[in-house]
């Protein structure tokens, strides 16, 4: 099942195949930063406001992007565009034993997503953004979760999603209610990329930066 052509806003296509040909030399978006009004917008949910060509478009260079920045999801609202889109994807890198619970996440087109929590567990990791880039901070998140979202062909689906790739749907999905991770982090857990290699890389639950910079897990 596509979406629906009943739908398409011919002035808000253009609108948008106008924002996808404004790209750097390499072809790729330009992510907005904290500060952009975008960020802190409740992004339209999406019902077909695009042609299917134009949605298509936009779900491939959301996705080089993502690809370029380097990052694990990128929304709708951090390339400039206030509509419920965003695109995920995310692979094993190498320790099984990560605590975090990273798993594979196939690439994954996420129209008006949502969530709910499973369960009351949590946990607290260093977490990043594209669009306050040079940082990461600790995020408590729900481990399990129910998550519900449409793709790209109008097919809906309902999924239980674990661990990291919950965090991953979480971080992207909150981006969509104009919410960036920082808002709810351990603010004394702020830190740049080099000082967090420098300093905490080495265990993926911050136990010493919780003590060392003041902060509960």
């Amino acid at each position: 099942m596509a979406w629906t052509s009943a739908h398409v806003n011919k002035e808000f296509d253009r609108e948008v195949r106008a924002l996808l040909s404004d790209t750097d030399e390499d072809g790729n978006l330009p992510i907005v930063q904290l500060g952009e009004p975008v960020l802190r917008m409740q992004a339209a949910q999406y019902d077909g406001q695009l042609s299917q060509k134009t949605l298509l478009k936009l779900i491939d260079m959301m996705r080089s992007t993502m690809y370029a920045a380097p990052g694990v999801g990128l929304a709708g609202p951090q390339i400039g565009l206030g509509l419920a889109i965003a695109v995920i994807e995310d692979h094993v890198r190498g320790d099984e034993d990560d605590p975090r619970g990273v798993a594979e996440l196939p690439f994954t087109v996420l129209i008006n997503p949502s969530y709910e929590p499973l369960d009351d567990a949590t946990a607290s990791f260093y977490e990043g953004c594209l669009s306050f880039d040079g940082y990461q901070a600790v995020r408590k998140r729900w481990l399990n979760i129910r998550a519900r979202w449409t793709d790209e062909m109008g097919q809906e689906h309902e999924e239980e999603m674990h661990d990291w790739p919950a965090r991953i749907f979480q971080h992207e999905t909150d981006h969509l209610a104009g919410e960036v991770y920082i808002d709810k982090a351990e603010t004394r857990s702020l830190t740049t990329y080099d000082n967090l290699e420098d300093y905490w890389a080495f265990e993926a639950v911050p136990r010493e930066a919780a003590e060392a910079l003041g902060f509960e897990l």
